[in-house]
């Protein structure tokens, strides 16, 4: 039996192996699926980024990962968020933000159609990442290839969690839903180019969010978190005519473009924990397996989560404070391992 330091199952399965092996150890990874598969939460072409990373960082990539296009997150006065905690938030980790009320963001961004009872944050280094491109006694794990004995295993395996959980007896709280986003064409391209359209959210009680033209001459959009509860074995990845008709209305009204067509929309899997915060922390029971979960927003986070997960693998602890992304309080545990 093939004998490993540490081994990934399952953007942060990736990014954890990278981290790893940056510590010398002995790495394998496992996956499910083809490479750049369309059965999780990480494929498609972008993804929001709302931090810039610095670019000596990634100089070595070759490629341009990151798009900046500044970005607008629209708040309801009498919504669930309020303006103010957020501007408060981005100062008290020194991320430069304004706040601007309708009348600026019409005169900067006409595209928008909002009333005086918004606020908007804006934040100057948002922007698009790339997101692909075509192309202690340990764990005994088992696959097709054979069995292989890894001293710590890190397991990044979202909607499949629990299924890999059941030997143990143990289930996490866990909702499972499929989402969609979906690409328009527009009747003025040029005005949605990412260097005067910005990426933007809307954080009403319906959360909707998009980008400019990236990489072909459409907007992306989408609405998150749609509660269309869907577990893997029950997709058909088929897109609600439902949740399309509500993105269509809410864009109708926001994003006024009469000549707008819908091209295509895509799906995909949300695992979403009960407090929407994410899981970087090892089962209390079996302390050789560390749970990595994004929460369905992870992906702009994965190079530093992948870090935190190896640390934990490889030195059993990490420098970060990671305090708030333990294991759901709701866990049944009947193991007797």
């Amino acid at each position: 039996m093939d004998q490993f330091d540490v081994a990934i199952v399952g953007v942060l399965g990736s990014a954890s192996a990278y981290h790893a092996a940056l510590k010398g150890a002995k790495v394998i990874a496992v996956e499910k699926f083809e490479l750049g598969h369309v059965y999780g939460a990480s494929h498609d072409t972008s993804r929001i980024i709302r931090t810039s990373y610095g670019a000596s960082k990634y100089e070595a990539t070759g490629q341009k990962l990151v798009t900046i296009t500044g970005g607008l997150v629209f708040l309801p006065k009498e919504g669930p968020i309020p303006a103010s905690g957020f501007s408060t938030s981005l100062d008290a980790n020194d991320v430069p933000c304004e706040l601007l009320d309708a009348r600026e963001v019409k005169r900067r961004w006409p595209h928008f159609q909002i009333s005086d009872k918004v606020e908007t944050v804006c934040t100057a280094d948002t922007g698009i990442v790339h997101a692909s491109r075509s192309s202690g006694k340990g764990v005994v794990i088992e696959t097709s290839k054979g069995r292989f004995h890894p001293a710590k295993v890190i397991l990044t395996t979202d909607v499949w969690t629990n299924k890999l959980f059941t030997p143990l007896g143990i289930n996490i709280s866990l909702s499972l839903m499929q989402e969609q986003a979906t690409y328009f064409k527009l009747t003025n391209v040029p005005a949605f180019e990412a260097d005067r359209f910005p990426v933007w959210i809307w954080g009403g009680d319906m959360s909707f969010y998009g980008f400019p033209c990236y990489g072909e001459p459409t907007i992306k959009a989408s609405w998150d978190t749609s509660n269309y509860f869907m577990a893997p074995e029950q997709r058909t990845y088929v897109h609600s005519p439902q949740l399309l008709e509500q993105l269509e209305s809410f864009l109708g009204q926001f994003i006024p473009d009469k000549g707008r067509e819908t091209l295509r929309t895509v799906t995909c899997q949300y695992t979403i924990t009960p407090d929407r915060q994410f899981i970087l922390s090892p089962l209390e029971k079996h302390r050789d397996i560390i749970v990595g979960l994004g929460a369905a927003h992870a992906f702009k986070f994965a190079p530093a989560m992948g870090r935190i997960l190896a640390e934990l693998a490889i030195d059993g602890k990490t420098s970060d404070d990671i305090s708030g992304f333990g294991m759901p309080q709701k866990v049944a545990d009947g193991s007797k391992l």
